[in-house]
């Protein structure tokens, strides 16, 4: 070969590795840190696979219009280990290092109150679905927006229904883990009960990733508490709910604000899931339009699908936050974070989760409806309009069941 042919065939080399590199730098890297490993791994899943499901979604479908000019989303993503610390780190790393564009949020509120004082320092927005304490949203940080309801209104809706529950409960069990937010589902909580003239016997914090509940089981058998409230994490309630199977502690009702929701809650419960309540503001729904995957369910065939389980609201909140990204971004005609943020506070579009709009705080505002397991089936039983299905109640002692 020629010298005139080398250097041909190296400046066609080189230019092609241009042009490649020149398409990259086009892509809009969404950063995040998820628990993929580590105690709250099975959680933190969820937004893995959503985060990229949505991606590659929207990719297929000719990816964002910036300025009338078509990019491609790229997921950069780390394991946190289940570590705030980490996640902390890993975060910065994300804004300071890696220069991603925009930012998408972890699993869990005490991860997200940590990591959106990150996002605050750089400006650089994160929407985030894992996080819905009060306390995130209560220092007036710019950029930050969740999309899960207020954790402090999270049993709203199961207290409207307990009164118009036959017979009518009337002691109430509050119990409620020591993290930021299961803090804020029971501050939430107590002035509810008052209202709806409920006498809580009980109010107790217990520590995070607790095993041994047969304390507290034994109070709540003592003071004969009708219903029997649990704000917890998913391992926390199955351990809750064995031990009360073996001190047979049988109120009329148990809720929970985590596990109910979840194909694997349900199965490592087996039979003795019957009965339980949890609450949900998300249901798959050929009601709910989505301008990508058309609608909820079929959002939820193809999700289930691709990674063999089915997907709950932390997935479906997952998937809305890149879209909520992705229609600041074409809104913003750019990817300069300060202009995106402006666009993620005024965005008001339905999505396969529901309506995406945030408040002035920057967390959305959607009811949570009353779920229960029946059987082989999650109902929905309570919502906006009252009953839906007939709940089982009372609950069965576990001696009858």
């Amino acid at each position: 070969m020629t010298k005139t042919s080398l250097f041909l065939s190296g400046f066609a080399a080189l230019s092609t590795l241009a042009l490649a590199n020149a398409a990259a730098a086009q892509d809009i890297v969404l950063g995040a840190s998820v628990q993929l490993t580590g105690p709250v791994a099975n959680t933190g899943r969820y937004y893995r696979d959503a985060y990229q499901l949505a991606i590659d979604k929207i990719n297929a479908a000719g990816g964002v219009k910036v300025a009338g000019k078509p990019a491609k989303l790229v997921l950069k993503l780390y394991d946190n280990q289940s570590d705030v610390n980490l996640s902390v780190r890993q975060y910065t790393q994300l804004v300071s290092q890696d220069k991603v564009n925009l930012l998408l949020g972890p699993f869990a509120s005490n991860f997200a109150l940590a990591d959106s004082a990150v996002s605050e320092k750089y400006q650089v927005p994160m929407v985030q679905g894992g996080g819905a304490s009060d306390q995130i949203f209560a220092r007036s940080f710019k950029y930050i927006f969740g999309t899960l309801a207020p954790a402090s209104d999270y049993y709203a809706s199961t207290i409207a229904m307990l009164a118009v529950l036959k017979p009518a409960p009337r002691t109430v069990a509050l119990l409620y883990a020591d993290d930021a937010f299961d803090v804020s589902v029971a501050d939430g909580t107590r002035p509810l009960l008052k209202k709806a003239g409920l006498d809580t016997v009980m109010d107790e914090r217990y520590s995070t990733n607790a095993t041994d509940f047969n304390s507290l089981l034994s109070q709540i058998k003592s003071k004969n508490a009708d219903v029997v409230l649990v704000a917890g994490h998913e391992t926390e309630i199955l351990n809750f709910v064995r031990q009360a199977k073996s001190l047979a502690a049988s109120p009329k009702m148990y809720s929970f604000t985590v596990g109910v929701p979840s194909e694997d809650f349900r199965k490592a419960l087996g039979k003795d899931a019957d009965y339980a309540y949890g609450m949900t503001a998300w249901l798959p729904s050929t009601a709910l339009k989505d301008r990508w995957f058309g609608d909820a369910q079929a959002f939820a065939t193809e999700y289930k699908a691709k990674f063999g389980y089915e997907p709950d609201y932390h997935a479906a909140s997952g998937a809305a936050d890149v879209e909520t990204l992705v229609m600041a971004i074409e809104a913003a005609g750019s990817t300069d974070p300060k202009k995106v943020r402006d666009e993620i506070a005024k965005v008001h579009f339905p999505s396969l989760y529901g309506p995406i709009a945030f408040t002035a705080h920057g967390q959305i505002d959607l009811p949570q409806v009353v779920i229960q397991v029946q059987g082989p089936d999650l109902v929905e039983v309570y919502g906006a309009t009252g009953f839906v299905k007939q709940p089982k109640y009372p609950m069965p002692a576990w001696t009858a069941r």
